[in-house]
């Protein structure tokens, strides 16, 4: 477990302080956030990673034809190729540092 919460501090992603959630844990960073199920005194299943918004909560990326949109209750507005960029990464650090 402590090799798990290194890896994540290593790649500078942070736990979201969240008390009133006791079913899973919120990790972030660069503005992108997951929530990640918690299994006894580990991690279990990682969710899909979104941009993290104060209008929708989390706005999940969704394609449409070619344009990226980042979509969430009442929110919809294109991503940029950054954007995506930085989700992907995001996504694919979390489930490194969180199964490796």
């Amino acid at each position: 477990m402590l090799d798990k919460l290194q890896r994540l501090v290593d790649a500078g992603i942070e736990l979201v302080p969240a008390v009133e959630i006791t079913t899973h844990f919120i990790f972030q960073r660069d503005g992108f956030a997951a929530l990640v199920e918690r299994r006894g005194d580990g991690f279990g299943g990682i969710g899909s990673s979104g941009l993290l918004t104060t209008e929708a909560g989390l706005a999940m990326l969704v394609w449409r034809g070619e344009q990226a949109h980042f979509v969430g209750r009442g929110y919809d507005r294109p991503a940029t190729d950054e954007e995506v960029q930085k989700l992907r990464a995001f996504s694919a650090d979390l489930t490194a540092a969180l199964t490796s």
